[in-house]
C-alpha cells in the first residue's frame, strides 16, 4: 500500500459517482447494523439479565450502562474539529504529512484527557461512592463495575480520533464495521460473564474489555497500517505540541461540543423533565415510551446523513462547489424521504403495535404520537445540514443556532409541561427543532449551499406530504382489510402496507428513470 488513499473521497469516483455511491451504501449499511446492535444491547438482552438477576440488578445495571454511554460528552467536540482539519488538509500540497503531525498531536491530547479523567473518577468515585449517591447501597459490586464501565470508556476515547481519520479518507464503513465487530462480541461476552460469574463487576469488565480491544486495534494496529503516512517521521517525536495550542484545539472544538450536547439534550432530558414535572406515572410511562418512536426515527435520519457528512465535507474542502451543490440537494431529498416514508408506515400501526407491547397496560395518546412523528419528519432536511455544518467547520454557525435550540426548547419546556403534561414536552422538542434547527440553521446552509433554497425547501415540502398522505392512506387501508386480530392482525397489515408501497416503488429500480427524477431536484 502506498501513501496516496485511492479510496478518498472524491479520487475514486467515475462520472458516475461510482465510488462516492459505493462508500455510502458500506456506510449505511454498516450503520443500520449498528443500530439494530444497539437495539439488542438495550432490548434483547434485558430478558437473559433478567434470568439470572432480579429487577434491582438489572436496574443498578441500566444506571451502568448508561453512565457509560454519557462518557461521549468528555470527546468534547475534539473528533469534528480533527475530521474538519483533517478535512482541510485534502487541499494541501504536503496532505499526508501535516495530517501525520496534526494527528499525532491530538493523539496526546485525547491520552492527557483519558489520563486526567482516569484519575479524576478514580478520586471522585472513592469520595462518593456510586452506590450512595444513586441508591444502590445493598447490590454487590456496584462501584466497583460503575469504576470499571466509566474508566473504560474514558481510556476509549482516542478511538474517536482514529475514526475520524477513517471517515475523512473514505473508510467510513470500515471503521463502523470494526465497531461492530466490537459491540457484538461484547453482547456474547457480556452473557458468558453474566451466565458463569453473574456479578455486575464481571458484565462490566466484559462489555468494557472489547471497546478497549478495538480501541488498540484501530489506533495501535489498523490505523497506521491503513495510512502508512502515520509512521513516517516528519516531526521529531519528542516534540510535543505547547499548552496554547492544545488549549487552542479546545476552545475551537467548543461549538461541536454544543451540538452534540444539545442533539443529547433533546433526547434524554425530555424524560426527565417530564418525570419531574408530572406526578401520574402512568403518563410519564406513556411519554417515556412514545418519545422512543420519535427517537428512532430522529437517529435513523442522523445515521443515514452521517455518510454523508464526510463526502460533502471534501467536496467544501477542496472547493468542488458543483458537486458540493448537487450532491447535497440528492442527499437531502433522500434523507426527508425516508423520514417521511418511515413516518407514514408508524402513523397508522403505532396504535396497535403500543397496544401490543404494553400489552394494554399503558393508555395510547394519539395525539402526543401524531405530534412527534409528524414532527420527526419536518425536522429530516435539517439533520444533513447539522451534519454538513459539523463537516465544513461552520463551528460559529453552530453555537449560536444549538445553543439557542437548546435555550429554547428548556424555556417551552418549563412552559408547557405543567399546563399539557406529555403533550407540552412534545411541542417543545418539535417547536425547537422546526424554529431553529430548521428555520435557522437548515436555512443558513441551504442558501450558502444551493442555488436555489426555497425552491428546493418548497420541492421537499411537497414531498413529504406526498409521501406521508400516501403511506397513511395505505395503512388505514390495510388496518380496515387485514383479518384477525391481535399480533395476526398487526402483521398482516404490516406486510400489506410493505407490498402495496413496495410495489408503488419498485419503477424506483430503473435508472432512467431515477435520473429523470434526479434532474428535477432544485439544487
Amino acid at each position: 500500500m502506498t501513501d496516496t488513499q485511492t479510496d478518498a473521497p472524491g479520487e475514486a469516483d467515475g462520472p458516475d459517482g461510482a465510488g462516492r455511491a459505493r462508500r455510502l451504501v458500506h456506510g449505511w449499511s454498516a450503520n443500520l447494523v449498528q443500530m439494530g446492535l444497539g437495539l439488542t444491547q438495550q432490548l434483547l438482552l434485558i430478558p437473559a439479565f433478567l434470568h439470572v438477576w432480579s429487577g434491582d440488578m438489572l436496574a443498578a445495571w441500566l444506571a451502568i450502562y448508561a453512565a457509560g454511554g454519557l462518557v461521549v460528552v468528555a470527546d468534547g467536540g475534539l473528533q469534528l474539529r480533527a475530521i474538519n482539519r483533517f478535512l482541510a488538509f485534502r487541499s494541501c500540497v504536503d496532505c499526508d504529512g501535516r495530517t501525520a503531525r496534526f494527528y499525532r498531536a491530538m493523539l496526546r491530547i485525547y491520552l492527557a484527557i483519558a489520563a486526567g479523567l482516569g484519575v479524576l473518577l478514580c478520586a471522585a468515585i472513592s469520595l462518593a461512592p456510586p452506590s450512595a449517591v444513586l441508591g444502590f447501597h445493598a447490590t454487590p459490586t456496584f462501584d466497583a463495575a460503575m469504576l470499571v464501565m466509566t474508566l473504560g470508556m474514558v481510556l476509549s476515547l482516542p478511538a474517536n480520533l482514529a475514526s475520524g481519520l477513517y471517515r475523512v479518507r473514505g473508510h467510513y464503513g470500515r471503521v463502523i464495521w470494526l465497531q461492530n465487530a466490537a459491540l457484538l462480541l461484547g453482547q456474547i461476552a457480556q452473557l458468558v460473564a453474566l451466565f458463569t460469574f453473574g456479578s455486575l463487576l464481571a458484565v462490566a469488565i466484559a462489555f468494557v474489555a472489547m471497546q478497549l480491544l478495538f480501541t488498540i486495534f484501530v489506533a495501535g494496529f489498523d490505523a497506521p497500517r491503513l495510512f502508512p503516512f502515520l509512521r513516517r517521521a516528519t516531526k521529531p517525536a519528542r516534540v510535543a505540541p505547547s499548552w496554547r495550542w492544545s488549549m487552542g484545539q479546545l476552545g475551537r472544538a467548543l461549538p461541536f461540543a454544543v451540538a452534540n450536547v444539545t442533539e443529547l439534550a433533546l433526547v434524554n432530558v425530555p424524560v426527565l423533565l417530564v418525570s419531574a414535572m408530572v406526578t401520574d406515572r402512568v403518563t410519564v410511562a406513556q411519554w417515556g415510551l412514545t418519545r422512543v418512536i420519535a427517537s428512532l426515527v430522529r437517529g435513523l435520519c442522523l445515521q443515514v446523513a452521517l455518510p454523508f457528512g464526510a463526502e460533502l465535507g471534501h467536496d467544501y474542502a477542496i472547493s468542488d462547489i458543483e458537486r458540493l451543490r448537487r450532491h447535497y440537494a440528492y442527499g437531502s431529498v433522500f434523507v426527508t424521504g425516508l423520514a417521511c416514508l418511515v413516518v407514514s408506515g408508524m402513523l397508522p400501526f403505532w396504535p396497535d403495535f403500543f397496544a401490543l407491547w404494553t400489552h394494554g397496560n399503558i393508555p395510547y395518546d394519539g395525539p402526543l404520537a401524531v405530534t412527534l412523528l409528524l414532527g420527526s419528519a419536518a425536522v429530516a432536511p435539517s439533520l444533513l445540514a447539522l451534519v454538513f455544518a459539523s463537516h465544513s467547520n461552520r463551528g460559529e454557525l453552530l453555537i449560536r443556532t444549538k445553543g439557542l435550540q437548546l435555550v429554547v426548547f428548556l424555556a417551552l419546556s418549563f412552559l408547557l409541561i405543567p399546563r399539557l403534561g406529555p403533550l407540552g414536552a412534545a411541542f417543545a422538542v418539535v417547536a425547537s427543532d422546526i424554529l431553529i434547527q430548521f428555520g435557522l440553521l437548515g436555512c443558513v446552509i441551504m442558501r450558502q449551499t444551493l442555488r436555489g433554497p426555497f425552491r428546493h425547501i418548497a420541492f421537499l415540502l411537497l414531498m413529504a406530504v406526498a409521501i406521508v398522505a400516501a403511506g397513511w392512506l395505505i395503512g388505514r387501508v390495510a388496518t380496515a382489510l387485514a383479518p384477525g386480530g391481535g399480533p395476526a392482525h398487526f402483521i398482516a397489515e404490516c406486510a400489506a402496507w410493505l407490498v402495496v408501497v413496495g410495489a408503488l416503488a419498485s419503477p424506483l429500480l430503473s435508472k432512467a428513470l431515477r435520473e429523470r427524477l434526479r434532474a428535477l431536484v432544485p439544487a
